[in-house]
């Protein structure tokens, strides 16, 4: 059995210790995050490009097309303007006034030092110093300015001839406007480009990356035991490297494991035949211990207790290789929970295959579990009832509580008495021990194959083989259940079993579940 001890030396594969070469593949962003950010980031820069070219060239262009319309009317009533000052008695103000404008334009005019204007607001003062010098020295000019913020354009022509300069301010507060809608749908289009870029960087790299997503898959079922699975690169030039490295390197490790097993087997049936020849000496040596000193007697006490505790140690083996070898199989049956619980407690009881007797110990059946049915191997549970109980009994002082209760999905181990779901999805054996209880640190430790934690001390006749626990844990998930242990302050430890009603785990056939040869494509149509 597998008590809770100092660590001992354990094979390759059992949980020992090494040295693990680790290649860094990324660090920050995940590689899906970091395409769709790169698409992201491309469309945007490439869309506020785009949008800034086309807002400039947009501006440009209604610019120019405005300028261009202001000068022509400017000239036309400047003309309009000379000719009129050439006749007799005009009335410059009626004149200014008179002038054909657009809808916010406004004219200025200089008649031999005089200005007249048809806007208070615009007068000559309006007027940009630099515009009035250069049309009052004879020369046409243009210039942008702002009134107020909004943004003016003046058109000045010189009018030599009648001694006169006008000027004609425009309004381009309708083109801001219109240039300012069209800066708004550019951003907006450059964030839809920016999202669309971003869904189709995720779409990219899901389709890039779906070939990593079944060598994920295949690394999965080969982590839960299936080594047979192997992956196909779906006829992809660019992944048949990788999948070939991954099958030779599944191949490898499963002609490794299976190697392993094959030399435990043979080891353990080797060792069959001169343990068989010990225990018959040693029957025979005890029918006749009347005739033996007392120091001989105990020196076969010692020797019977070695000869039965490494007659399981080579049992335990035989079955731990054909758990390895994927060779051991499940015979289910239906069965009600409690009663499975009870029989197997009192199997274990009424004595164990060493001729080690355990005090009976009452089994707590909760309510919720009647008409409830539970597919076991009846032999295997048997067997971790057993070993619960021999591991309690060496190291704890003997087993004080068993109890069948409802598992309840989500809920944390120890987060208080279950409360059961209507109906069960799963059941919970639960065995407390009368020991101190088992360190945290330990616990998952506590299944590992020849693991002895703190609580082990000298090694004795009496102690167990230290794969107790670890078959516990593999007859368990073999029926797809899983095994732990809970905190119970004060009360010793707490094993539980979690069984579920409908397996989803492991199926009969293999101990890992792997009922044939799994093989997962990882090429471009992969997964489609």
């Amino acid at each position: 059995m597998a008590p809770a001890g100092d660590p001992t030396p354990r094979p390759p594969g059992a949980g020992a210790p090494s040295r693990l070469s680790r290649t860094r593949l990324s660090g920050g962003l995940g590689l899906r995050a970091r395409v769709t950010a790169a698409f992201a980031i491309g469309a945007l820069a490439l869309s506020t490009l785009m949008a800034g070219i086309t807002y400039f060239t947009a501006r440009q262009n209604f610019l120019d097309e405005r300028v261009s319309a202001a000068q022509r009317q400017a000239f036309a009533n400047a003309s309009l303007i000379a000719t009129s000052l050439r006749s007799p008695g005009t009335q410059v103000n009626q004149l200014v006034a008179s002038v054909d404008t657009v809808p916010g334009s406004r004219s200025v005019l200089r008649v031999r030092g005089q200005w007249y204007a048809t806007s208070i607001s615009v007068g000559q003062n309006a007027i940009p110093a630099t515009e009035r010098a250069l049309v009052l020295s004879g020369t046409p000019a243009s210039q942008l300015f702002s009134i107020g913020g909004t943004p003016q354009l003046v058109i000045g022509v010189p009018l030599p001839a009648v001694h006169a300069a006008f000027f004609e301010v425009f309004s381009l507060e309708e083109l801001a406007g219109t240039l300012r809608a069209l800066a708004f749908a550019l951003a907006g289009a450059a964030l839809v480009t920016t999202v669309a870029g971003a869904a189709v960087g995720r779409w990219a790299s899901s389709r890039a990356l779906r070939p990593l997503a079944g060598v994920t898959d295949a690394a999965v079922a080969i982590a839960g035991g299936e080594l047979d699975t192997r992956v196909d690169a779906g006829g992809d030039a660019d992944l048949e490297e990788l999948a070939a490295s991954f099958n030779r390197m599944t191949a490898n490790l499963q002609d490794r494991i299976e190697r392993e097993a094959r030399f435990t087997s043979d080891v353990s049936h080797e060792l069959r035949s001169p343990l068989t020849t010990l225990s018959a000496t040693v029957s025979v040596l005890d029918a006749h211990r009347g005739e033996l000193p007392p120091r001989a007697r105990s020196a076969l006490d010692l020797l019977d207790g070695d000869v039965r505790r490494f007659t399981r140690m080579v049992d335990d083996l035989l079955e731990i290789s054909r758990l390895d070898s994927g060779s051991a199989e499940l015979s289910l049956d239906d069965v009600d929970p409690g009663e499975l619980v009870r029989r197997s407690v009192a199997a274990t009881t009424a004595g164990s295959g060493d001729g080690r007797r355990h005090e009976p110990v009452p089994v707590e059946v909760s309510p919720g579990l009647e008409g409830v049915r539970l597919r076991v191997d009846k032999r295997r549970f048997e067997r971790v009832m057993a070993n619960l109980f021999e591991n309690a009994s060496l190291y704890a002082g003997g087993v004080s509580r068993v109890a069948v209760e409802p598992g309840v999905d989500g809920r944390p181990p120890d987060s208080g008495p279950p409360v059961p779901p209507s109906p069960p999805s799963s059941i919970r054996v639960v065995v407390e021990d009368r020991g101190p209880g088992i360190p945290a640190a330990e616990r998952e430790r506590l299944f590992e194959r020849f693991y002895r934690g703190s609580r082990a001390g000298q090694r004795t006749a009496n102690q167990g083989t230290g794969l107790g626990l670890s078959l516990v844990a593999e007859h368990v998930r073999l029926h797809g259940g899983r095994v732990s242990i809970e905190d119970n302050p004060g009360r010793g430890s707490r094993f539980v079993i979690e069984l579920p009603l409908e397996p989803d785990g492991p199926r009969p056939g293999t101990a890992n579940g792997s009922v044939g040869r799994a093989v997962g494509a990882v090429g471009s149509d992969a997964g489609a």
